[in-house]
């Protein structure tokens, strides 16, 4: 009978350390695709917005972001996800882009998909439910997918804002169409009506998050007290010392978490879905659920 310790002292054949490597390989495929990628993660913060009016503190906001259904998302997890945002009871929910993907499937089976996801969508519990679109949303058809969300009662803000009010307060809530492949316009997203209102703050809405630099180069953009983005999917796939091994164009600076740019913050959220592969590693799906806080907002980097 061999033993146990004598299974270590065999030598280390090359047929034996290719097999080795392909049994490492798939178990580490098998934990990406349908342990990690499911692994839904919740992250709270409390985000203090200056001139924020006494009404809203405590205000709780869901955001969910790259939810890419029907390629590589399941509908029956994003119905899972669904389900977990019932459960905190947000006051409202924030969506940033990319329902659907684009160039992985035919247009007819993406267009299909974003009707679908808005119907899942629309079992939030929550009815203030706000929506921007991503690039990949305008390369499916920004007009398919925007009907699709707007008929199951969701509110899509392209190049538009709606006040949010509460017991006689109020806030700026903002969007502003994708940068990467559609036509953002600051100027009407954030009018000059609205800009710098004593105790009316501004949040947007914008799916990619390196658009931030540009915004803050222009007095438009230094009206924003928090911007909330999605597009990076957090890098995806995250390996040791090496990071993301891919980022996406107007992702690549501001890829994940709390970001503090002079008086605006900027959250990026990890989204729930993949691109490319179904694969996630080190970097598990995201639902962010932000509580409104008055008054100064904290030091970040």
């Amino acid at each position: 009978m061999t033993s146990f310790s004598s299974l270590f002292r065999r030598p280390v054949t090359r047929r034996r350390f290719f097999k080795a490597g392909l049994f490492g390989a798939a178990a580490l495929a098998l934990y990406s695709s349908e342990i990690e990628r499911h692994w839904t993660e919740v992250t709270r913060l409390d985000i203090a917005l200056p001139g924020l009016p006494q009404s809203f503190d405590g205000m709780r906001i869901a955001q969910l972001s790259d939810i890419h259904l029907d390629n590589l998302t399941e509908p029956i997890y994003l119905r899972h996800v669904v389900g977990k945002v019932n459960q905190m009871q947000p006051d409202a929910v924030f969506l940033t882009g990319d329902y659907v993907s684009d160039g992985l499937t035919s247009y007819a089976f993406a267009r299909k998909a974003a009707s679908q996801c808005a119907s899942i969508l629309s079992e939030l519990e929550c009815k203030s439910v706000y929506a921007v679109l991503g690039n990949h949303d305008i390369g499916v058809g920004e007009k398919e997918v925007t009907a699709a969300l707007r008929d199951h009662g969701i509110t899509v803000l392209r190049n538009s804002s709606v006040p949010i009010e509460r017991s006689g307060g109020r806030f700026w809530l903002a969007g502003i169409d994708d940068p990467v492949w559609g036509h953002p316009y600051p100027e009407l997203a954030i009018p000059p009506a609205i800009r710098n209102v004593p105790d009316e703050p501004v949040v947007l809405l914008c799916h990619a998050p390196d658009y931030a630099d540009q915004l803050l180069k222009d007095p438009i953009g230094r009206s924003i007290s928090l911007m909330l983005s999605g597009h990076t999917h957090g890098g995806q796939v995250r390996l040791p010392v090496l990071g993301a091994l891919e980022l996406p164009e107007l992702g690549k600076k501001y890829v994940e978490g709390l970001f503090r740019l002079g008086n605006t913050q900027l959250y990026v959220n990890r989204g729930i879905g993949t691109i490319g592969l179904p694969f996630r590693f080190n970097c598990p799906p995201e639902i962010t659920l932000f509580t409104l806080r008055t008054g100064q907002a904290a030091e970040s980097a």
